[in-house]
């Protein structure tokens, strides 16, 4: 490299000879490490006042919740056993009671269908009118609760 081309470096750089650069590379890296090691001061002091107290927290927790449970004995009552008569008896029973009730609920169901008319809005959309008094409306509600009373305790 000529002198000619290092003089225009420095003027195309705008750098004078008389002016510092800024940060050496030593000085920048003894920096970074001091910021590396407050980084690393912080974590460490997050998991020694944080982490370290709450996991030791959850582990008791977990040992005083398993040593309850072993100290317990659970009681699920006696075994009867039923023969395979009397259980295929008790679900025929249960299958032709709870068809009746839907063949109940559909024919409730029907008639209330029979009993929904078209009506043409003057103003407005059209829609489905319902002609039935509240008290057949109040008797329909109550059989479907009934039904779905009974089906709820037996679920049980």
């Amino acid at each position: 490299m000529t002198l000619l081309a290092m003089l225009d470096f420095f003027e195309i750089n705008e750098v004078s000879p008389n002016e510092r650069l800024g940060e050496t590379v030593s000085s920048l890296k003894h920096q970074m490490q001091k910021r590396f090691n407050a980084v690393i001061a912080i974590i460490r002091d997050i998991e020694k006042s944080q982490t370290k107290p709450t996991t030791a927290m959850l582990q008791q927790l977990f040992e005083q919740a398993s040593t309850d449970v072993e100290e317990e004995e659970f009681d699920f009552g006696s075994t009867e056993l039923i023969s395979e008569n009397e259980e295929l008896t008790y679900y025929r029973d249960n299958y032709f009671r709870i068809k009746e009730q839907f063949n109940i609920t559909h024919n409730d169901l029907e008639k209330v269908m029979s009993k929904v008319k078209y009506a043409k809005g003057s103003f407005g959309n059209s829609y489905l009118r319902l002609e039935i008094t509240k008290e057949e409306y109040e008797t329909i509600k109550q059989k479907l609760e009934d039904v779905r009373n009974d089906n709820s305790t037996e679920n049980r």
